[in-house]
């Protein structure tokens, strides 16, 4: 397994079909998925021999305070082999990311394992997701 930085066109279009297989991402366009990845100031992606696309996360900070991780995935045929640990473990140990003080995210309750054993927690305070829907 490799690991990249930066998406070609054709590993794009694979992030893209994935996104389709999944409640959180399935109906973003190739277009909305260009651009969110071209948006995201880190991008981690885990690919095979061929350059086929397996794993992806990016990540959206100001390189100070805070880091929001959005859009961990991988592959169907891949999961439970420890790609989703390497993803998180990779922006975690990111050079740019070192002086971070907080890594945030948000997941459905049946991830918090997962990332709770990566550190993360649900403890924090009175803080509540709030949402405006710009239509």
């Amino acid at each position: 397994m490799d690991i990249i930085y930066q998406l070609n066109a054709e590993q794009i279009s694979e992030l893209h079909a994935l996104y389709q297989n999944e409640w959180w991402t399935k109906g973003r366009t190739l277009e909305e998925t260009q651009n969110c990845v071209s948006g995201s100031q880190i991008c981690v992606a885990l690919v095979d021999l061929h350059g086929r696309l397996n794993g992806f996360a990016r990540v959206l900070t100001d390189f100070t305070f805070k880091a929001l991780i959005f859009d961990v995935i991988v592959a169907p045929d891949q999961r439970k082999t420890g790609l989703g640990n390497e993803l998180i473990r990779l922006i975690k140990e990111h050079q740019k990311l070192k002086l971070v003080k907080c890594f945030e995210l948000y997941c459905l309750p049946e991830l918090e394992p997962f990332y709770v054993n990566h550190g993360f927690t649900t403890d924090v305070g009175n803080i509540k997701l709030m949402r405006c829907v710009n239509v």
